[in-house]
């Protein structure tokens, strides 16, 4: 008998308060165009390769109430870790980017989005 769950992720859920400039942020991030014009509440669907989805949601009416984890629930992947360092010190004019750590077979470094929600990006 086939099990009722799938094991498979389906979307990830990001809760924002502010759609449009998190929408500018995740897509400058991840590199992907976006016309902002066609964002709208409650809910925006960022573009990612593969089969998870990510989904920015405002809630209805754009209002949330935001608390962020300080741990990292999901990461976006690099072949360099420095180089996509390097772009999130520069062009995303990202502040706060905690220490990069190294270990044999991976490494990683984390960000905070525009509502503080622990991101990290990892080789491996």
């Amino acid at each position: 008998m086939k099990h009722p769950i799938d094991n498979k992720m389906n979307t990830v859920f990001v809760h924002v308060t502010d759609l449009i400039v998190s929408a500018e942020w995740y897509s400058k991030l991840l590199g992907e165009e976006i016309n902002t014009e066609e964002v709208q509440l409650p809910v925006w669907n960022i573009k990612i390769q593969g089969h998870t989805g990510l989904t920015l949601d405002a809630g209805r009416g754009g209002q949330k109430d935001i608390q962020p984890s300080p741990y990292p629930l999901f990461n976006f992947h690099t072949d360099d870790l420095e180089k996509a360092l390097q772009f999130v010190r520069e062009e995303m004019k990202v502040e706060e980017i905690l220490e990069k750590t190294e270990f044999d077979d991976f490494s990683y470094f984390l960000i905070k989005d525009p509502d503080r929600h622990c991101i990290m990006i990892c080789t491996g």
